[in-house]
């Protein structure tokens, strides 16, 4: 899909998601490889995932969280087939095996698993590897990973939540120096809050799910 099918609310957050991709790029090249846009999905937000995904953009990208459902082996094939057409990349949530096994483009990892992306880049190079972070800390490892995803930037009505980062706590995080998506509480309105934050994209469950 291209931007000229979206409809209005889809196109803006998808043209904000882009410029914030661009003001990174500018600063740290590695910015430019990564999805501007992703969608986080949820079983419980967004119980049908692919038909969200088959109307993402090209270029978007996709985190799978299954959250240990038996179907989830299912749903991600189903994503799998509908991002490979879309051009659009999809990363499997804290589970290699399944990210392997459906032919993934990569990972997001929990906060307490970004450690484990050092092992992750060794045996794939290939992979685009991220993880989510909740408070930036000393220390942070950030060996092997792409991007951070940092969370929630605003209020969020996920059951979820942890304590808000404000654009404050964001830029603790983007001063880790790694590529960063503002996550929680993100829609057309917020996002336009992240102008000078210094991220490299927006990511959504629901707002993404309600746009497009």
């Amino acid at each position: 899909m291209t931007a000229d099918d979206l409809g209005e609310n889809a196109r803006r957050l998808w043209r904000q998601a882009q410029a914030l991709n661009l003001r990174a790029a500018a600063v740290s090249p590695a910015a430019r490889r990564l999805p501007p846009l992703l969608f986080f999905t949820d079983p419980e937000r967004t119980p049908r995932p692919w038909e969200t995904a088959a109307r993402l953009p090209a270029g978007a990208g996709v985190v799978f969280r299954g959250f240990g459902r038996a179907d989830a082996a299912e749903t991600a094939q189903r994503l799998r087939a509908v991002t490979r057409v879309g051009g659009i990349r999809l990363l499997i949530g804290a589970d290699a095996d399944l990210a392997q096994a459906v032919g993934a483009d990569g990972v997001h990892l929990p906060e307490r698993r970004a450690s484990e992306a050092a092992r992750l880049r060794a045996a794939r190079p290939d992979w685009l590897i991220t993880a989510a972070i909740h408070e930036a800390a000393a220390g942070f490892p950030v060996e092997g990973l792409d991007a951070l995803a940092a969370s929630p930037v605003f209020p969020t009505l996920s059951a979820s939540a942890r304590p808000v980062l404000g654009l404050e706590g964001l830029a603790r995080v983007t001063a880790l120096g790694l590529p960063t998506y503002a996550l929680g509480g993100i829609d057309a309105e917020t996002a336009t809050r992240l102008t000078d934050s210094g991220v490299c994209g927006i990511a959504a469950a629901g707002a993404v799910r309600e746009a497009f």
